[in-house]
């Protein structure tokens, strides 16, 4: 009977879910599965990829991989084991950690998910290759959003999302996890946290427009959208444009010495008046004709349908991974990559990888940041009187054009 349980249970079990892709950067074949589009930028145009842990972390041994120099263009893409088809009707999960140590002024830290199976052109793959998804950490300036960017296969292009995702900013690792269902629906975790989600309909221009405004329909004539008015009954009271804006002063006397025929004229300071009201202008009071702003009246839009396939970013299959970067200040760690079809798959990875590093990452860098404070605090103060004669003539003599 035990036996008959048991198999029961395993009969109605959840399905685990399928890993399409899995990358650590932990050992050296990493460059044998990735590929940095040499045909794309010019060698002086693109940046490198080095295997680090980074300059603080949780196990030496755990690496990422880190972009540089600065002002470059970065891109690598890697082939997943096996490609993912939105026609399959399974979620898609993308997942993946980003540490920007450097401090990031300004840099894109988003990942895609791109078709084109084994015609994927990796030596040229960039900013105009096809994607399905683009998704992650964009900084710049005052902008600093997570891009979530779905492909159409309907209009033929991607769509970002209507309202921004905020990101982390500081130089610890932080994960990010993008799940796009079958019924239409998305959600973006940040360090598995939920931090967006809804509708594909909501959130994305998918779809035209339920109503348009009516095209037969235009404003009245007589149409009345002045809330204010002229008081009629204000009238500009009589010699009121008669008194000046200035005054000679009063209280400057012409001087004795003042002599008309060498001097000239004598003519006082002026100043302003007081009695000087400004040019009129009548009271104002509530328009009796007032009918508000005028409203387009809507219609139903012809062009308006429903498609039940917003979810399908891979219509024909997506294939590959990839990175596709301008940074202006490089630095960033990209790991714990995983594209899956299950949630709880990519979770599952999350405590493996990135949640076991946490912390550590974390102590590691507090324990650097005290070691600093303490050298700062022994350092001796500098004393000018150990400094002889000589020293002090050349600084004198220190020419700023030297230096340049």
């Amino acid at each position: 009977m035990k036996f008959c349980l048991l198999a029961t249970a395993a009969l109605f079990a959840p399905a685990a879910g399928e890993i399409l892709f899995k990358e650590q950067f932990n050992d050296e074949a990493w460059e044998d599965r990735w590929v940095v589009p040499s045909g794309w930028k010019s060698a002086s145009e693109l940046g490198e990829w080095t295997q680090t842990a980074g300059e603080f972390y949780a196990d030496e041994s755990d690496k990422g991989l880190k972009t540089g120099p600065d002002a470059r263009f970065h891109g690598i893409s890697a082939k997943m084991d096996k490609p993912f088809n939105s026609s399959d009707g399974k979620d898609v999960v993308i997942q993946y950690s980003v540490k920007n140590e450097q401090n990031i002024d300004c840099g894109g830290a988003y990942i895609k998910l791109l078709p084109g199976g084994d015609k994927f052109d990796s030596k040229n793959f960039g900013g105009d290759t096809p994607y399905g998804i683009m998704f992650g950490p964009d900084i710049c300036g005052g902008t600093k959003r997570t891009h979530v960017i779905l492909h159409s296969e309907d209009k033929g292009e991607g769509l970002l999302i209507k309202k921004d995702v905020p990101c982390e900013t500081d130089v610890f690792s932080h994960l990010y996890t993008l799940v796009v269902r079958p019924d239409n629906t998305f959600e973006v975790f940040v360090d598995n946290k939920s931090v967006r989600d809804g509708k594909l309909e909501d959130a994305f221009d998918f779809l035209e427009p339920k109503e348009i405004d009516d095209p037969d329909q235009t404003k009245p004539d007589d149409w009345v959208e002045a809330s204010k008015i002229p008081d009629p009954a204000d009238v500009k009271p009589e010699g009121h444009d008669d008194i000046p804006s200035e005054i000679p002063d009063p209280d400057v006397a012409k001087p004795e010495d003042w002599d008309d025929e060498d001097d000239g004229e004598w003519e006082p300071p002026m100043v302003d008046n007081p009695e000087y009201k400004g040019p009129w202008t009548p009271k104002m009071i509530d328009n009796p004709d007032y009918k508000g702003p005028w409203v387009q009246p809507k219609i139903a839009n012809p062009d308006y349908k429903y498609n039940d396939k917003m979810y399908a970013v891979c219509p024909d299959g997506c294939s590959h991974v990839g990175f596709e970067l301008w940074q202006v200040k490089s630095g960033t760690i990209f790991d714990d990559i995983i594209v899956t079809d299950s949630l709880e798959e990519a979770q599952k990875y999350a405590q493996e990888t990135f949640f076991k590093k946490k912390d550590g990452e974390k102590k590691m860098f507090d324990e650097q940041q005290a070691a600093t404070s303490v050298d700062e605090e022994d350092a001796p103060d500098f004393d000018e009187s150990l400094m002889d004669d000589d020293d002090l003539d050349d600084d004198d003599e220190y020419d700023m054009g030297d230096e340049l």
